[in-house]
Order: structure tokens, then C-alpha cells, then sequence
């Protein structure tokens, strides 16, 4: 059993700065790179690529990022874990070995492919049999939008993740695990935790909420002394893990950010509801038994944590069309640039009242006016140099009248308070609306498996 281990957090999200992961890999010692590609948002996006290409379906950056770091990984001895597989991780995983051929590790690279956390094909039979797969938010059965569902997949736990790492797997690719097992799953794996050793497995956990969302936990998005910090050379967090469940959060040495109390503080608080019970399918952490010191610089140690059983069901993000929306954009400058967006805003209501269009929303917002602090921010002054008006609406089912909505912003120029400005982007676009339905499933409903694949030449 190694004394310890370094897995490095290349990507928060996706579209997460593309040179993350590469600096991680090169910008020091590292056993494990884990990326985190998915939202909840994210997999239906990945369910309509899907829909129009079969061989689509999972992050595309992923597959050159393996182009440029593969060769390196494999001659260091680091292997990467991530849910970059999306809906389609057979897809991504073919595209990988592809790669693994032509950097020149035919017979050498083994890709493990995580499957089972889709039930996209299984929705039906799932609700003839009685699973409600309510709605955890409004209790209600997810019936009464299943003719719109795009995606439904279930979280997987560490698990297989695991059993990919045992079978050899220099790349682990899954769909829709938790954001944190990517990061823990290796822990399991080195340390020989048993499955029923709550405190480690919470310690897991934590660790893998800290690495989650990237610089989030080395400086970047902080409230603490931002203006001191090196944005431009900002380096992601690296949690070195011991067999104890202990941990320490760093960085690689000579790059910017900052690792302190405080950054690690505000992104344990990130997404957080009951600090007592963070739920994964392997565990539950308790946040309140946490304990951080600083140990020196860029270094904190995380320890004292306590775990739970884990419970019987497995979360399930469903998303589902909802309808369609369009936002549109002018600038308004002095003077009176208050004024003028507030009389654009009634000119262009009114428009539409007169049209005879209904929609379920419309919302305005003047930036530089208050819009992000309404109430607190006070009256708007009248010598604002500029103003933004951004004017959206929504609707349920009418997509002609959101349609119609977009005629109307480019008319305000020559038809509607002076000075207006900035609509450079042109004509707004309709997007549909793609809403979340959280719900649960017993585990034994979900089977996932593993494959494992040896790049051939």
C-alpha cells in the first residue's frame, strides 16, 4: 500500500479552462487526474447531440485533451478518472483508444468504460412497475411530464469506478457518477477501504466536494483577499490522500491561486443543504465534524471526519422540455441611460400587449442599475454613464409568440429612446427550456458494469 497518494482536479465543469488539466499532469508528482465534465443541464445537451449524431453524446474536449496528455500520463503511472462519457461513454471510450493508437500505446493503454447509470430506455418499465420516481421537490409523479423527458440517469456511486481501477484501467470513463466518487473512487481503490467503513469513506467524500469544482478550491471565484491573487497562473487543487482517511489540499509549487482555510472553507459550503447528512451512494458525510489546520503554505490538512451508512436509493437526474424563452439585449448611454432603457422596457411591452401575446414570464433587468442586488442597491442614479436592458420571456407551449418577441428589440433603435446601442449579437434566439426533475430509485434497480479494453494496434 503506497504511504500516499495525489489526485489533481483538471476540470470543474464543462468548458473549465483546457489548460488545467495539462498543467496538472506536468507541473508536478500526480498518481490520479480526475475531470469533472457534467451538470445536471449538461446530460440532456449530451441526449440531443446524441439524437442527431449516434456517435455523439459525451464531452469532446476530452478526446484531444487525451491527445495531448496520454503519452504522458501513461509513461508517469497516472490514470484519470472522469465523467466525460456522458450519455454515450462507448462512444468516448472508442474515440480514446483511437487516440491511445496513434500516441503510440496499442497493447499498453487499457480504457475502462463505466455503463448502467442510463434509463432513458427503461423509463416505461420503471413506471408500469410502480416506481413513482416522484419528483423530490413537488412530490409529484414524474407522469405528468414523461412525454417530455430528454434524459434520465442515475448517480452512480465509487463502485465501479473501483472495480475499473482493479481490472487495470489507465482511463476510467462513466456517465453519470457523482461528481465527487470520481475524485474518492481512487482512494477506495489504493487504500483497500471496505465498503462499510463510513469515517474513510466520508473522508472520501469530502475530499472529492473540495477537488469537484477546480479552482473553486485553490483561489478562484474567492471573497478572501481576491485582488492579491494570481488569476492568470491560478493553479488547481491536489488533494495527497493518506490510508487514515486524512488528507491534505495543496497545488503544484509556483503556480498562482492560493490553498488556505478560508478557500477550502467556501467551497465545502458550495451546494450545500444540511451539513449534517451530504448524501452519495456510497456514504454519508457529516460536514460539521470537519476539521481544517493549516500546515504550511498552499497546504491544508482536512481531518476528523465521521461518516453514516449509506441508504438505499440511488438520486436520479431527470431533465425535461419545459417550453421556450428568448433574451434580448440594448445599450442605453447617457444622459437619462436609466430613463431610456426603463421607457425601451414599457415600449416594448406594450408592443407586445398590443400584438395580443401572452407569456407565463417576461422579466427585465438594467445592468449597472441594481439588477444584481434589486431592493439593497437603492434608486438608480440619472447619471449612469450606460445601462444594459435585457428583456427575456418565456413560455410553456406558444414558441410562434416567443418567436414574435424577437422582432421586437431591433426595432427600438430607430423606433424607441435614443442612444441605444450594443445589439451587435443581432436578432435573439429562441431557446427551448430544459428543466430538472430530481427523483430517487431503490439501488437494486440499477446494474451498473464495467469493460475494460486494451488499445489494439
Amino acid at each position: 500500500m503506497k504511504r500516499f497518494i495525489r489526485i489533481a482536479s483538471g476540470q470543474g465543469f464543462w468548458g473549465d479552462w483546457l489548460e488545467a488539466p495539462v498543467r496538472q499532469v506536468e507541473g508536478g508528482p500526480i498518481d490520479y487526474l480526475m475531470l469533472d465534465y457534467l451538470a445536471e443541464i449538461t446530460m440532456s445537451i449530451l441526449q440531443k447531440q446524441k439524437a442527431r449524431d449516434p456517435k455523439m453524446g459525451y464531452a469532446r474536449d476530452f478526446v484531444p485533451l487525451m491527445q495531448r496528455i496520454l503519452r504522458t500520463c501513461a509513461e508517469r503511472g497516472i490514470a484519470v478518472c472522469t465523467n466525460a462519457g456522458g450519455v454515450n461513454p462507448t462512444a468516448c471510450r472508442d474515440a480514446v483508444v483511437e487516440v491511445a493508437r496513434s500516441c503510440g500505446l496499442a497493447g499498453r493503454a487499457r480504457i475502462g468504460v463505466v455503463l448502467g447509470d442510463d434509463l432513458m430506455d427503461r423509463l416505461d418499465d420503471l413506471l408500469a412497475r410502480g416506481h413513482r420516481l416522484e419528483n423530490l421537490e413537488t412530490g409529484e409523479p414524474l407522469e405528468r411530464v414523461r412525454d417530455r423527458v430528454q434524459a434520465a440517469n442515475a448517480y452512480l456511486g465509487a463502485r465501479p469506478l473501483v472495480e475499473a481501477l482493479k481490472q487495470g484501467a489507465h482511463v476510467v470513463l462513466a456517465g453519470r457518477t457523482t461528481d465527487t466518487a470520481i475524485t474518492y473512487a481512487p482512494m477506495i481503490h489504493e487504500f483497500e477501504w471496505r465498503g462499510d467503513d463510513w469515517d474513510r469513506i466520508a473522508a472520501g467524500i469530502v475530499a472529492g466536494h473540495i477537488n469537484e469544482c477546480g479552482a473553486q478550491a485553490s483561489g478562484g471565484n474567492t471573497g478572501v483577499d481576491w485582488q492579491t491573487i494570481d488569476f492568470v497562473n491560478i493553479g488547481y487543487p491536489i488533494i495527497e490522500a493518506y490510508p487514515d482517511g486524512s488528507f491534505v489540499v495543496t497545488k503544484h509549487a509556483g503556480t498562482g491561486g492560493r490553498v488556505t482555510r478560508a478557500t477550502v472553507t467556501e467551497q465545502l459550503v458550495y451546494e450545500m443543504g444540511d451539513p449534517r447528512e451530504y448524501i452519495t451512494p456510497d456514504g454519508i458525510a457529516d460536514f460539521t465534524t470537519i476539521r481544517l489546520d493549516e500546515i504550511g503554505r498552499d497546504r491544508v490538512r482536512v481531518s476528523g471526519i465521521r461518516g453514516r451508512p449509506a441508504t438505499q436509493h440511488l438520486k436520479v437526474s431527470i431533465a425535461y422540455g419545459a417550453g421556450y424563452k428568448a433574451v434580448g439585449t440594448l445599450v442605453y448611454s447617457w444622459p437619462d441611460a436609466y430613463a431610456k432603457a426603463s421607457a425601451a422596457d414599457r415600449t416594448i411591452r406594450g408592443r407586445l400587449e398590443r400584438l395580443g401575446l401572452r407569456f407565463d414570464e417576461i422579466r427585465t433587468e438594467i445592468i449597472g442599475a441594481g439588477a444584481c442586488h434589486g431592493p439593497l442597491a437603492g434608486e438608480a442614479s440619472p447619471d449612469l454613464p450606460e445601462v444594459e436592458l435585457r428583456i427575456g420571456v418565456r413560455s410553456a407551449t406558444d414558441q410562434p409568440a416567443v418567436e414574435r418577441f424577437t422582432r421586437e428589440i431591433a426595432p427600438l433603435i430607430l423606433a424607441g429612446p435614443p442612444t441605444a446601442t450594443g445589439f451587435a449579437g443581432g436578432r435573439p434566439k429562441v431557446e427551448e427550456i430544459v428543466a430538472y426533475w430530481p427523483a430517487l430509485i431503490l439501488k437494486s434497480e440499477v446494474e451498473p458494469h464495467v469493460r475494460v479494453e486494451v488499445a489494439t494496434a
